[in-house]
């Protein structure tokens, strides 16, 4: 028997998978996975509907991770599902890149953002997400909750580096995310 074909031929490369099964758990940050270095912080970076606004906007088009002095390349305008990135800090030959895809996604009245997960090639495996939320007294509040375990050698080797690494980027980028809001 004969087995016809659409006539679709397959990419030239394989499409890059995500890292780790625990897709999508940063939505329930209350119950990350076990196994992982875990990430959670938070801060407010402004008050009020219009601060809400500019950072969520900031969040899902990049422009927060850019504007903390990280390269983004995409080809996705905003933060979609199944929308791929690299995300890299350095330069040259001390440049680390980071390929991710994003895995979830959420714009609601008071909640916004999204969380990508950790493709091959990434230093990383597992999942972060970047939350901007409007609580019920205006603040504007910024959540960055991750999990996360070294993937290659140099994380590795890098030890108890990385968290702190990791915390420390969350910081800048919640410092990041509070200048934007208030220009």
């Amino acid at each position: 028997m004969t087995r016809l074909t659409s006539g679709l031929s397959r990419p030239a490369h394989p499409r890059p998978t995500l890292t780790y099964r625990e897709v999508e758990a940063t939505r329930t940050p209350d119950a990350l996975p076990g196994g992982y270095h875990q990430l959670r912080h938070s801060v407010v970076v402004g008050s009020g509907r219009a601060a809400f606004e500019t950072a969520g906007t900031a969040v899902t088009t990049w422009r927060m991770h850019r504007a903390s002095g990280a390269a983004v390349r995409s080809a996705a305008a905003r933060a979609e599902p199944g929308a791929s990135l690299e995300v890299s800090l350095g330069v040259g030959r001390f440049r680390l890149a980071a390929p991710c895809s994003v895995v979830w996604t959420t714009y609601e009245q008071n909640r916004v953002g999204f969380a990508y997960g950790t493709l091959t090639g990434h230093p990383e495996c597992g999942e972060e997400s970047f939350v901007v939320s409007l609580e019920p007294g205006g603040a504007v509040r910024f959540t960055v909750t991750a999990f996360s375990r070294p993937a290659v050698w140099y994380t590795r080797l890098a030890g108890p580096l990385v968290p702190r690494l990791q915390l420390a980027y969350a910081r800048r980028l919640g410092r990041t995310l509070r200048r934007l809001v208030r220009t």
